[in-house]
This record gives structure tokens, C-alpha cells and sequence, in this order.
């Protein structure tokens, strides 16, 4: 179907981005997964493509484009490639949001041309070892020093996406002792200087997919942290995560909906090029009403992906209907992708082909950013259920 969110702008960009991925990203993607992450300077690269800050305001150093648009060119150009920036769209898409909407001036000033750059990678850590998508029982504690100058930070984080690359963390803590009549409150958000004293990354965590991400667990040891660190005012942090939810659960389908549009793109192209039985797989009616039925669930995840982006753009993304793009798009592209990976038969198990990589990597879609069910929760709460 026609779609009407791209303009000749957006069209110019991607085709930046496909040479950039086709010349520094698709030949070494292999070293990336081995090794757990891209090298350290491809941040840098992005930074100098307009990529990290494409959002953020001009006097930063930024783009200064306020279109999500933007986002989901890049997520369908990698997913095409089969290939993944790192933890680009985590410090992107999540981490900005943040800082220009509850960052000081003088905040911004000493972070923002750092983040646009790529000298200065930033990562959100929230999940703990026992609370998982009940962020409300946060553990990690943040004390306030006795002359009122730092914080002292202790705990652990785990499942922290470009966590062990970070410059820059935005830890949430418990600032004040917890409170079971209102577990929500008592929570900050402390931007974290990773080479400081007591911080430490330990165990890389290995997964089934997104290789070239890397994940890894946090601990803090009576880190000191500034009070001129502290994001937004003190105890008002899960305020500040659930303003963010829609963007966050908003990236998180523009990548499904892009790693299932790849996904046909793929099996089309492998099954019109094998033969089985003296005929090209794609001849057989079993594949062309495969491919059919996927093609026809790319289109439905691409409307309401399309529809909630443009709401995005215009400010009125709730977040009910974000989670409903995300439980929609997630949970579809997790079943196109495996008719398209049946396709191809037992190459679809190899890695070599980009088709086994979407599979690995799509998979997560349905867990991180909120579980598909507490995306049926949200919606639920929104039918008055």
C-alpha cells in the first residue's frame, strides 16, 4: 500500500544511511557480533553522519528536526541489511527525551554536543536482578551526603543495553526509604560519570540475539554523585519514565515493523533463487500464499506503526495506544518472520543469511520496553477493565 509519512527529505536520508551501512557497517558486522559490540569510534561516525542528535536542538549541536520519521528510515535500512547500529537507538530514541525535557541549561550545555558527537554515549539503567518490568520496587538506594554535595550510590542493574560502552548512565534510585503504601514515589534519576570511583561493569550478558548490542550487568559501590547530576527534581523519577513510555514502546515497533517488512523482503528474493524439485521454491502455491499472508500482516503493522508515529509527531501519542502498536507489531512480526524463516529451510538456521539474524533479534521485541503483557494490562486499564 501507498504510504504517506516519507518526503523527499526523509528518501535523501535514506539513501545516506543504506551507502553509510553498505560501505562501514555490512562488512565488518560479523567482527561486531563476535566481539559483542561495534568498536567505539562507529559512535563517533554516527555522531559525524548527524545520526545521535539528528532531535536535538542546533545550540547543541544537534539537527534540530523534530520528526520521528527520521527513526524509522533507519530502523528499515538496517533491518534490510540485517545489521544493527549497537546501542545507537537506545541512546537516541530513549536517553534524549529525557535530557532536553528534564535537564537544566547547564545540564545540556555540558552534555548535549557530547551526545551528538558520539564522545559522550549514554545508557539508561533501570531493570535489577529482582524486579523486572516492576520498576516500582527499585532496590538501589541513592543517599544524600551530609553537607548536601553528592549522593552515594549502592546497588545493581542488569539487562543494561550499552552498558558497558557508557560514558554516561542515567541510573534510577531509591532517594528516599521505601514506602509500601506508595511504591511509585522515592524514585530519582542520577546521570551517572561511569569512570567514577565504585562503578563497576560486570558479566557481559551473552544472548540469542541483537549480538552486536551489548548488554551487560552494573554494580555500584558507594559511588559519589553530584547533586548537579541529579535529572529533574529529587523522588519525581517514576513521573519521569512513564513520560517516556510511548516513545520508547513507539521505537520499539518501528523495529519490529521494519524487521518484518525485511523479513518478506528476504524470504521473496531467497525463494524465487532456490530450487527444489526442478522448480524455484517461489513457484509452489504453498509459498505464494505464504508470502501472501505475510505481506498482508506487513501492511496492517505498518498502518498502526505509521498511524502512531504521526500522532508522535504531532505530540498526541498516548501511551494505551502506543502499547497497542507495540503488542500489535511485536507479536505480528514475530510470526511473519518465522513463516519467512520456514521458507528457507534449513538455511533459514544459519546465520550467514540475514533472515536467522531478524529471528534472533526480533524475538526480545516481545519482553524489553514492557512485556506483551503488561502491554494487555495498559490496554485493559484503558477499556475501563
Amino acid at each position: 500500500m501507498q504510504r504517506r509519512i516519507f518526503t523527499e527529505d526523509h528518501e535523501a536520508f535514506r539513501k545516506t544511511i543504506r551507502d553509510f551501512i553498505a560501505k562501514e557497517v555490512t562488512p565488518v558486522y560479523h567482527d561486531w557480533e563476535k566481539q559483542g559490540h561495534p568498536p567505539r569510534e562507529f559512535y563517533n561516525r554516527l555522531g559525524d553522519l548527524g545520526v545521535l542528535g539528528i532531535e536535538a536542538p542546533e545550540e547543541f549541536g544537534g539537527g534540530g528536526v523534530s520528526d520521528f520519521t527520521y527513526s524509522l528510515v533507519i530502523a528499515e535500512e538496517t533491518s534490510a541489511a540485517g545489521v544493527t547500529f549497537g546501542s545507537y537507538s537506545v541512546h537516541s530514541n530513549l536517553i534524549l527525551p529525557y535530557l532536553m525535557e528534564y535537564g537544566t541549561q547547564e545540564q545540556k550545555e555540558r552534555w548535549i554536543p557530547g551526545f551528538c558527537s558520539g564522545d559522550i554515549m549514554f545508557a539508561i539503567a533501570m531493570t535489577e536482578p529482582g524486579t523486572g518490568s516492576d520498576l516500582a520496587n527499585i532496590a538501589t538506594t541513592a543517599k544524600l551526603s551530609e553537607d548536601g554535595s553528592h549522593y552515594v550510590l549502592d546497588g545493581a542493574k542488569t539487562f543494561i543495553t550499552g552498558g558497558a560502552l557508557a560514558d554516561r548512565i542515567l541510573v534510577v534510585a531509591r532517594t528516599t526509604p521505601f514506602d509500601p503504601e506508595n511504591r511509585r514515589a522515592g524514585l530519582s534519576i542520577l546521570v551517572v560519570d561511569t569512570k567514577s570511583e565504585g562503578f563497576a561493569v560486570g558479566r557481559k550478558i551473552e544472548k540469542i540475539g541483537l549480538k552486536a548490542s551489548d548488554t551487560a550487568e552494573l554494580s555500584f559501590d558507594s559511588v559519589k554523585v553530584p547533586v548537579e547530576d541529579l535529572l529533574g527534581e529529587e523522588g519525581a523519577g517514576f513521573k519521569y519514565l512513564s513520560h517516556n513510555l510511548a516513545q520508547e514502546r513507539l521505537t520499539i515497533a518501528i523495529g519490529a515493523s521494519a524487521t518484518a517488512a525485511a523479513a518478506v523482503q528476504h524470504a521473496i528474493a531467497y525463494t524465487k533463487e532456490r530450487d527444489v524439485f526442478g522448480k524455484p521454491v517461489a513457484a509452489f502455491q504453498n509459498t505464494k500464499f505464504v508470502l501472501a499472508e505475510c505481506s498482508a500482516e506487513v501492511e496492517a503493522i505498518r498502518a498502526i506503526v505509521d498511524r502512531a508515529l504521526e500522532l508522535h509527531n504531532e505530540g498526541e501519542l498516548t501511551v494505551p495506544d502506543a502499547a497497542r502498536a507495540k503488542l500489535f507489531a511485536t507479536e505480528t512480526a514475530g510470526k511473519v518472520i518465522d513463516k519467512c524463516l520456514q521458507l528457507h529451510g534449513g538455511y533459514g538456521y544459519v546465520l550467514e543469511y540475514p533472515i536467522a539474524r531478524l529471528y534472533a533479534d526480533t524475538r526480545v521485541t516481545r519482553i524489553y520496553g514492557g512485556t506483551s503483557e503488561v502491554m494487555k494490562t495498559i490496554i485493559a486499564k484503558d477499556l475501563g477493565l
